[in-house]
């Protein structure tokens, strides 16, 4: 029996009557905030990952709770005209990629139609996204590498990336989102290590010694940093390493040993010893030279990243004389590729490394104007405010997943710049914090872009106007 969205209203937990297990035909509705399948069983919500609006599939129950189930696709019985044939051969166990199955142009309406579905589902009314920027050339586009290294259940050292909800590691053959030059070098030092006795990490007994392989590449400049996580700071012909790297590697400017000794799911630890070169590389966006160390923020997809910050600068309209707030700035991008346009640049940033290395990208440019301060941005803000007294003119707003703190909202409700230009990477949080700032500011433009093409994740930026009647 084919089910659809016309079968029934929703059952409650007690009349359900959908089971863990079982095996239905369903067809997919529309595609989630993530672009995973949607389809109903008697008015209940089953998300099915890999499902194409339009497409019957069979489905198996996974999991089920009162207001949805979770399902996986099991055959497509009807295929959407957007269904593309996979080319990587970890898709289907990898949790890195989730729309490789999808036509990219596809990828795109699905993301600007979950954007705009978010939208309206918390400010309720209809938002329509202005702009899509897309990715001319969606492939091998992430300039940092994490590779997990670790033990097989045959007792073999692998790398590659960890399989879906779990720690077990699929090597990876070729990665078509990560850098060339990165994959090469990461596979290089696995036969080295293997060679050499250095041994994997071992989650479950914390042994071993190589627990990630992590390298950045400057996409303008090409220079590689790689940083060694480590479970011990003695590595096994370490020396020999290093000269076989950079031997075999012109490129490679800096090696940095990490130690992680935790019992944790974060990759990178605080101690970082240099072992090669001076703990940093240099990229360019826009013109404009950055200095990126092992725990800088840096967007790791550098050609979208110019388009996104192209696009919130052209929002804003510059004339040189705005006074700019940089908020949540990591080591001054955003604000630094807008400096020959503002008058006077302030950046705020909690993680102290990435403000020192603002300060240095600041002095690298020439930028004069500029004034970057280490701390929290709901406390920080305010604070410096008080004692300046300074207005600002245009706020950009970077924040992380979890959005801002519902203090930094206020005191952007409270100092009134005209514009703030809001980036963000989750819309369902942009949404959140959009509702808050609708009390004095309209939205006047809204664009997405694609910094992770195949992944579900979408960019926004939008610029924010102050209402003319206050």
């Amino acid at each position: 029996m084919l089910y659809n969205a016309e079968i029934s209203e929703t059952r409650n937990c007690e009349g359900k009557m959908i089971r863990k297990n079982e095996e239905y035909v369903v067809q997919i509705i529309d595609n989630g905030f993530q672009g995973e399948g949607i389809a109903k069983i008697d008015g209940q919500v089953i998300f099915v990952p890999g499902g194409i609006k339009d497409e019957v599939v069979k489905i198996k129950i996974l999991k089920v709770t009162c207001k949805m189930c979770y399902a996986k696709l099991l055959h497509v019985l009807e295929k959407s005209v957007y269904r593309m044939e996979e080319d990587c051969k970890t898709y289907d166990k990898c949790g890195g990629c989730d729309l490789r199955h999808m036509d990219y142009d596809y990828t795109m309406q699905v993301k600007k139609s979950s954007v705009e579905n978010t939208l309206k589902k918390v400010l309720q009314k209809d938002i329509k996204v202005d702009e899509i920027l897309k990715m001319e050339e969606p492939f091998y586009y992430r300039n940092k590498l994490q590779y997990p290294v670790g033990v097989s259940e045959n007792g073999e050292m692998v790398m590659g990336v960890f399989a879906k909800r779990s720690h077990r590691i699929i090597p990876v053959v070729m990665c078509k989102i990560q850098n060339q030059l990165a994959q090469k070098i990461a596979k290089d030092i696995l036969e080295f290590a293997k060679q050499k006795g250095i041994l994997g990490y071992d989650e479950k007994n914390q042994t071993g010694i190589l627990r990630h392989i992590v390298i950045r590449v400057g996409r303008k400049t090409n220079e590689v940093m790689v940083t060694l996580v480590v479970n011990n700071m003695k590595i096994p012909k370490e020396k020999e390493m290093i000269d076989f790297l950079t031997n075999q590697y012109k490129q490679i400017k800096t090696i940095i040993k990490n130690l992680n000794d935790k019992n944790t799911n974060v990759i990178l630890g605080q101690n970082n010893e240099v072992i090669f070169g001076n703990g940093y590389i240099m990229d360019e966006l826009l013109g404009k030279k950055f200095k990126i160390s092992n725990l800088s923020f840096y967007q790791v997809n550098p050609i979208q990243t110019e388009k996104l910050y192209a696009k919130a600068i052209e929002y804003v309209n510059l004339t040189g004389n705005e006074t700019i707030f940089d908020l949540y700035c990591g080591i001054g991008t955003i604000g630094i590729c807008s400096s020959d346009k503002a008058g006077k640049l302030i950046g705020i940033e909690t993680i102290p490394e990435a403000i020192q290395d603002a300060k240095e990208n600041a002095n690298l440019n020439g930028v004069e104007n500029s004034e970057f301060l280490v701390g929290d941005v709901e406390k920080t803000l305010p604070e410096f405010i008080k004692k300046t007294n300074l207005k600002a003119d245009v706020v950009f707003v970077d924040p992380p997943r979890k959005g801002c703190e519902r203090t930094a909202l206020e005191t952007l409700l409270e100092i009134q710049p005209g514009k703030i230009v809001y980036v963000s990477c989750n819309p369902a949080t942009f949404a959140r914090d959009l509702k808050v700032l609708e009390e004095k500011y309209e939205l006047k433009k809204l664009a997405i872009c694609d910094m992770f093409p195949w992944t579900g994740h979408v960019e926004c930026v939008a610029v924010l106007q102050l209402k003319q009647d206050r």
